[in-house]
């Protein structure tokens, strides 16, 4: 990894930047966060938040954490985001080699390195559906690091990091830590049982990151977390910045308390589409789903012809999902697209229906 790609950083959502659409309206899937909205107060930017300085340590945020998920708040550190977890956590516990899947979210592998930390591969095979290995696989690769970021469930792949596996890991080697982004944990059927934002008081080498981003649609807004062992938050706290949750962000936290019925109501929506989504495109033989336990499919174009020719296809239309290329073990014409309201959907359902019907023309 050359210094600029380093430092260099995207994000794979901007359309702007690889079509220039300008002003026009695109139906954007390469996003992950919900369809829906929770209703928040017309007016939170109040000169009570403006004026005054947020709590030093984000306490507002911390607050919804443990009235919401019935968290201790000695387990909590409110973050900017759950990145600036992503960040803090090689640096502040020194680590020296991690290992991270691939393919993964960059930014796990971007924050080792600039911790100073040696960063190795645990490649997931596209034979085995991108599926994480065996227990026993993982553990012989952790014995030559003293770190592991892992997903769950993984981006961009959609698959699952089985909470029994880690838990297990973790006490195979507690002298090991384990990092577990969890910023789509939410939209999994089986959540809150599959979080392990509760075991962390029981596994000092476990830390658990959480985003309100995703299942909140609030990607304006920096909202997360960081669960661990009251020892490590005391250790991670030395490092961390003063004052980088704001108050505008801890006056919507409070509001997020409240929004059991919104919560289901995305969950519902998420569970009912993903089923819709996934039958249709079984029956597409231009597209394979790889991964879909999240509210976002992996999938694979595998019409002969470049994936661009789908992108261009679909920007022409005006709809947007996100390039895969530039994952390591997704170089071979795989993008993701997220699950959106029916409605936008069924647009895509059909566009995908279309293209595949004139790539079989073509070829014909």
């Amino acid at each position: 990894m050359t210094r600029d790609h380093l430092f260099h950083h995207e994000h794979g959502g901007e359309p702007d930047r690889r079509y220039c659409v300008g002003n026009r309206p695109v139906i954007d899937f390469s996003v992950n966060i919900s369809p829906l909205s929770p209703q928040l107060p017309e007016t939170p930017l109040d000169s009570f938040a403006l004026h005054r300085y947020p709590a030093i340590d984000g306490s507002g945020l911390r607050e919804f954490y443990t009235r919401r998920f019935d968290l201790d708040p000695d387990t909590v550190l409110p973050l900017n985001g759950a990145v600036e977890g992503i960040y803090l956590i090689p640096r502040a516990l020194g680590f020296k080699r991690v290992m991270v899947f691939a393919p993964s979210f960059f930014d796990y592998e971007r924050a080792s390195r600039l911790a100073g930390a040696r960063v190795t591969y645990f490649r997931l095979e596209e034979q085995n559906q991108f599926a994480l290995p065996g227990i026993e696989q993982i553990a012989e690769k952790m014995r030559d690091v003293d770190a592991l970021f892992a997903a769950n469930p993984n981006n961009p792949t959609g698959t699952r990091f089985p909470k029994e596996t880690l838990l297990a890991l973790a006490s195979r080697f507690p002298d090991k830590w384990f990092v577990i982004d969890e910023a789509f944990i939410q939209f999994v059927d089986d959540f809150p049982g599959a979080s392990l934002m509760k075991d962390v008081r029981a596994f000092k080498n476990v830390i658990v990151l959480n985003s309100l981003t995703k299942f909140y649609a609030l990607p304006g807004l920096r909202l997360g977390g960081a669960m661990a062992h009251p020892d490590t938050i005391r250790l991670l706290l030395r490092f961390k910045e003063p004052w980088t949750v704001n108050a505008i962000a801890e006056a919507v936290a409070a509001e997020l308390v409240h929004a059991g019925d919104f919560e289901q109501e995305v969950r519902r929506l998420i569970t009912s589409e993903r089923a819709k989504i996934f039958k249709q495109v079984q029956k597409m033989p231009d597209i394979d789903i790889r991964g879909y336990a999240a509210n976002f499919f992996l999938a694979h174009w595998n019409s002969g012809s470049s994936l661009d020719e789908l992108l261009d296809y679909l920007i022409e239309k005006n709809m947007y999902v996100r390039d895969c290329r530039n994952f390591p073990g997704l170089e071979d014409n795989y993008f993701r697209f997220s699950i959106r309201k029916p409605e936008e959907n069924d647009l895509l359902l059909e566009q995908f229906q279309l293209v595949g019907s004139e790539a079989e023309t073509a070829s014909a």
